[in-house]
């Protein structure tokens, strides 16, 4: 069910969506909008209390928010727990996804025989012994090496790379630039200082609804896989290195790098620019701040910050002078405790 020109109704929203609705069932929604852009045919959404100035003043035709909320909005509202991830399935509903036609552009080239519902865009390559599921779209330019294996519904924008034996699941996306399946960073020194690469024999297996942004990299595994189990969502230039294991639902932000063979666990959260050092196990329900540096591993939920607040130069330089001391001065401050502890006991 698409808005198109003449939207959809408040009535028919809460049919397919759920929620309780408070106002007239016959309103037309036509689109989106915030709080504070909307229009009479559009539908925004309150979940943050810094924007109830907004909720009060809104010209939005309808609003979606929490029931402690309800009570502040005096214009139509659909009552629900996540407003949020409403808003998201609405979003969803008046735009729905575009899908290629199927077939196979006349510059493609296609060595393995795939199902007449999939569409292969221009410039693609498709190596020998691939398999694409049902209504699977592979955009222009996507190199498919050998023995890969995309699931029904799934979806490569223009320019995706997939390296030989890697494994797609069903309804993933990946956008354009990314790479699934390249070599780990894997080297022996030698004992003249020059590097030996050591061969990269793994795979890249990613599960079900799984999203990949924009140049973002995985690598496969050296010996075994490299592992993004089903509904990761991963945002755009991130790097997990080979061997690698994302628990499900867990998400990252743009520029997170994991360094290789780190365990993460389910439904955790990664902000833009952490770093997870290699070798570690991030437990279930981890929510690590943007520009964090895990150098442990994390055995309890729980959120995890690393990052200095930011302040005047001046002041940075100062108190980055002062952590380059800590050391002499807790050494100081144990010398001094233990002389005080020697005047106490004399007295």
């Amino acid at each position: 069910m698409a808005g198109g020109d003449e939207g959809v109704s408040l009535g028919e929203i809460v049919a397919h969506l759920g929620g309780r609705l408070v106002g007239d069932a016959t309103l037309r929604i036509r689109q989106v909008a915030t709080l504070e852009q909307a229009a009479e045919d559009r539908i925004a959404f309150f979940a943050n209390a810094k924007y109830r100035k907004q909720l009060k003043s809104t010209r939005a035709g309808a609003v979606i928010l929490a029931p402690t909320a309800a009570q502040d909005c005096a214009r139509p509202h659909i009552v629900c727990d996540n407003p949020y991830a409403y808003f998201a399935r609405v979003v969803r509903l008046l735009n729905p996804a575009t899908t290629a036609s199927a077939g196979i552009h006349p510059s493609a080239v296609v060595l393995s025989e795939l199902p007449a519902t999939v569409h292969v865009g221009a410039l693609a390559f498709v190596d020998e012994d691939v398999l694409i599921g049902a209504d699977a779209s592979i955009g222009a330019g996507c190199m498919l090496g050998r023995g890969v294996r995309i699931g029904d519904d799934s979806l490569l924008y223009p320019r995706v790379t997939v390296y030989a034996g890697c494994i797609i699941g069903r309804n993933a996306i990946l956008h354009s630039g990314a790479v699934v399946g390249a070599d780990g960073f894997g080297m022996a020194r030698e004992a003249d200082g020059s590097w030996t690469k050591i061969p990269q024999i793994g795979r890249v297996v990613i599960g079900d609804d799984v999203e990949i942004g924009a140049n973002t990299t995985i690598d496969r595994g050296a010996l075994g896989d490299t592992v993004i189990e089903n509904g990761v969502k991963i945002d755009n230039q991130v790097q997990i290195a080979h061997n690698v294991h994302v628990g499900a639902h867990t998400a990252m932000a743009g520029c997170v790098g994991v360094a290789g063979s780190t365990r993460i666990g389910k439904r955790c959260t990664f902000g833009g620019g952490a770093v997870v050092l290699g070798h570690l196990n991030i437990a279930d329900d981890v929510n690590v701040s943007a520009f964090t540096l895990v150098s442990k591993s994390i055995t309890q939920p729980g959120t995890y910050t690393g990052a200095m607040p930011i302040e005047p130069h001046r002041a940075w330089m100062k108190n980055a002078a002062r952590l380059r001391h800590l050391e002499a001065m807790a050494d100081r401050i144990r010398e001094l405790e233990a002389r005080l502890a020697q005047l106490e006991g004399g007295n």
